[in-house]
């Protein structure tokens, strides 16, 4: 072994145990043997649990190569040790992995591209972390930039959550129907975010879902797709300070209520739109508006965009997407879309007071 990699160096390690069910697996080790949750990953649709106790982390990982497992040493500077040592092997065939003690968050390189999911393409629903059921909304994940996930709760009552935070650069939640109770860090007591409300989610904010009514739905934005979800043992909620302009990683903590909203023009004819703040809140990173139609609309000239992302979630009614390349698409309620820069497109409604949620990267400024 490479000697410039020394025991200092080391900071923590980890067990590596393969698992094909990875819900059966964590509550064995959790409610039989008392072992706790540090983290899971993804939470749309869990593959790796890491767990800790009785003085061991332990890693689950479903498909984890070796029936033994193996050994994850994190490290200070695992790049110091050459490529070809940071897998060892031991004497008795244990595997033993060199990694950062850091897990940076990796943001893909932009793979943008037409998206149309429909409701009705989903007949089934993922079970995902704390029992939520997951429907993807952008299943190419534009190369793994973003993830858009339709979620709902059937049963209301208490959620079994605890606080937690999320390693991500950028994540929002639209309450679609129904209400759910939150706790944020620094932010008060815990509130009621209700159908038509949003919450920005500033990178590594503790929270905690509490409890939801019956049938609860929530769209929720992340940017990547693959993000950490790493659980806080130690700060109770809500916190004792409350500072609502707390800079969470450049990024403020929103909640955007419906009822107290402004409509305005928005950038096409014939529609409105209510700004959810998160533009401010993030710095011109991103922004969120809900837009409905002010009356019927014949199909304007198309338009198009030079960012990064844009994202249409149908709310309420039905709308009309044109684009030249892929002619015209109905969508109705719980479809959605994702438009690429560049690609013409215009958007009409049959109806008045049709309702869609719009994200875009940069924001849409009026």
């Amino acid at each position: 072994m490479n000697d410039t990699l020394s025991s200092a160096q080391i900071q923590a390690g980890e067990i590596v145990l393969p698992c094909t069910e990875l819900d059966a697996t964590l509550r064995f080790f959790t409610d039989s043997l008392g072992f706790r949750i540090d983290a899971v990953f993804p939470a749309d649709a869990p593959a790796v649990a890491n767990i800790s106790g009785y003085g061991l982390r332990v890693r689950l990982q479903v498909g984890a190569d070796g029936a033994l497992g193996a050994l994850r040493l994190t490290c200070r500077e695992p790049d110091s040790v050459a490529a070809g040592e940071r897998i060892l092997d031991a004497p008795n065939g244990t595997r033993i992995e060199l990694v950062s003690a850091e897990s940076p968050m990796v943001l893909p390189p932009q793979q943008q591209s037409f998206v149309v999911h429909r409701v009705d393409d989903d007949a089934d629903w993922g079970v995902g972390r704390a029992g939520m059921l997951y429907r993807d909304l952008i299943p190419d994940r534009q190369g793994g930039r973003f993830i858009a996930s339709h979620i709902r709760i059937p049963d209301g009552g208490p959620v079994p959550d605890y606080v937690h935070f999320h390693k991500i650069r950028w994540q929002m939640i639209y309450c679609y129907k129904g209400w759910v109770r939150l706790v944020y860090q620094d932010q008060g007591e815990p509130f009621v975010m209700r159908a038509g409300d949003c919450v920005l989610q500033p990178p590594e904010i503790r929270h905690r879902v509490l409890e939801c009514s019956p049938g609860l739905e929530v769209v929720e934005i992340g940017s990547p797709a693959e993000h950490m979800t790493c659980v806080d043992h130690d700060l109770e909620l809500p916190t004792a300070v409350v500072d609502p302009h707390r800079d969470f990683g450049g990024q403020r903590f929103v909640h955007h209520v419906a009822a107290a909203a402004q409509w305005r023009p928005w950038r096409l004819p014939g529609f409105e739109a209510r700004d959810l703040g998160i533009a401010d809140a993030t710095s011109g990173l991103a922004g969120v508006q809900v837009a409905r139609a002010a009356h019927a609309t014949q199909m304007p000239p198309p338009v198009a965009h030079d960012g990064e992302f844009m994202f249409l979630f149908v709310l309420q009614g039905e709308l009309s997407l044109h684009t030249g390349a892929h002619g015209t698409q109905r969508l109705t309620a719980g479809d959605a879309c994702v438009i690429p820069a560049g690609l013409p497109y215009a958007v009409a409604s049959a109806v008045k007071n049709a309702e869609l949620l719009d994200v875009t990267f940069p924001p849409d400024r009026p």
